[in-house]
This record gives C-alpha cells, structure tokens and sequence, in this order.
C-alpha cells in the first residue's frame, strides 16, 4: 500500500518580532503597501494543512492558525533599485492567506488568491512567478474614518466572485497584542516556483496599526481561494497606513540560504 505523506521535520519555528531580520539593502522588487484592511477568522489547522506547498505546516498560535482577507492599495511596485512604476505598479490589491512554516524555522504566508486591478502585472505575476494572481474591477474609497473595499472578480475564473468590506478605522494601536504580531509581523512568502517550494524574503519598516470596526463584510473570495466559509465575525480587524517594502532574492524552503523569518 502506497505510504501516507508525513508532514516536514520543524526546528523551533523563530521568534516573532515586530521588526525585520535584516534591511535588505539590495532588494529583488521594491513596493509599498497603503490603506490596509486585515480581516482574519481563527481556523483549524488540519483543514488548512493540505493547502499549503510541500515543505510547510500550518503556522500556528496556542494551537489555532488564522485565514486572513487584506484588502489594500498596491503603491509603485518596481524592480531592484529601480523607481516605482506609477500607473502600472500601483492599483488595489485583495489577498486571501495562510500561515505556514518550513522545516528551518522560518515563519511565512501563503497566498491562496490575490485579486489585482491591472492586468499586465497580474499576468506577469502568474506566468513569471506562478503566483496565483486573479484580474479584478476593484475601488477603494475613504469617507471620514470609513474605508470601503470592493472587487468583483474578471479573469480567470471563478468569475463574478466579489468582496465589499467596509472598516472604519479607530485608535492608533500602542503595543499589539500577541495576536496582532503573529498575523502582521510577517517576514517571508512559502510559495511553489515551477513545482519546487520557494521561500521569498521580505523587509519592511514596524507596522503602524489602528483598531478597527466592520461596518460591513459581503465577501466570497475566501470560498473561491478553496478554504471553507468563514463562520461569524472575524476574530482580529485591524487598519494600517501602510508601510514602504522590500523583498531578497527566493531561497527554497529545503535549504537555509536567504534571510530567515523571525
């Protein structure tokens, strides 16, 4: 009978930090990240553990790991020490994510769906990178402390998926919680590049956070991506301004080269 695939040998996953390992000085790609929503829903780790690439496991924090929904403005995307581009580098962005860690360590993200309103990097995304990139009509507004987010999915499919988030934004955050740091504090991508596991490191200045309030959530993004329905209110909502980003050249999650995630 053919054996039952055994989940990677884990060092100690690292420490989380709220600051980066390292300040990347050469970076591979270079972007900053504005206006952010972090929704997130506690889940089990064994219904998400076949969905992230070979090499990881669920991320977890006192036993519970996280599916997250970010919605945010993509702001002047560019190559090493290259200026952004304006029009083409900065558009909406909604991401659907996991939380996964290799066998060095090294804590990450995995991006079940990543919803873009420019067509040109979404295809260079997913025929470049294998990423999985989707083209979407999408709008962020702000009225007062209220941020909405909407897109409705184009191509490829599931077509018609959409996502309407609303937040409004509240107090700037003094020392986050735990919890707050497990799900931003963030400091590389597991991802698979031509079938082969990938890990991309990434840098970015401590995350400027606010409490914030759903005011509205009509979403199917999270269904699409694979995962099972949310059930109830998110467990964390949070708001950021936004941070300036920077990310190293892939190491593959079987070797430790790269800048390892904290």
């Amino acid at each position: 009978m053919p054996s039952t695939p055994q989940p990677p040998e884990l060092a100690t996953p690292h420490t989380i930090t709220p600051d980066p390992p390292d300040a990347i000085a050469r970076p591979l790609l270079t972007q900053s990240w504005l206006d952010l929503a972090f929704l997130h829903w506690a889940a089990d780790p064994a219904d998400v553990a076949g969905l992230l690439p070979p090499g990881t496991v669920p991320d977890t924090l006192d036993g519970v790991t996280y599916v997250g929904l970010v919605a945010f403005r993509m702001h002047r995307v560019g190559w090493f020490r290259l200026p952004g581009v304006p029009y083409l580098g900065s558009f909406p962005e909604t991401n659907v994510r996991l939380y996964s860690v290799d066998a060095h360590g090294r804590r990450g993200v995995v991006f079940r769906s990543l919803d873009a309103s420019r067509l040109l990097p979404v295809a260079v995304a997913r025929i470049g990178f294998r990423l999985p990139y989707v083209w979407s009509r999408m709008a962020i507004d702000a009225d007062g402390d209220d941020v909405t987010y909407t897109s409705r999915r184009r191509w490829p499919g599931p077509r018609g998926a959409r996502s309407r988030l609303v937040v409004r934004v509240g107090e700037r955050i003094g020392e986050p919680t735990a919890l707050e740091h497990f799900l931003t504090a963030r400091w590389g991508m597991h991802s698979t590049f031509f079938g082969r596991p990938m890990y991309l490191p990434n840098a970015h200045p401590r995350w400027p956070l606010h409490r914030a309030e759903l005011v509205e959530c009509q979403q199917d993004l999270v269904a699409a991506a694979g995962l099972p329905e949310p059930v109830g209110e998110p467990v964390s909502v949070l708001f950021s301004p936004g941070v300036p980003a920077r990310f190293d050249r892939p190491a593959r999650p079987t070797r430790p080269a790269g800048i390892p995630t904290p």
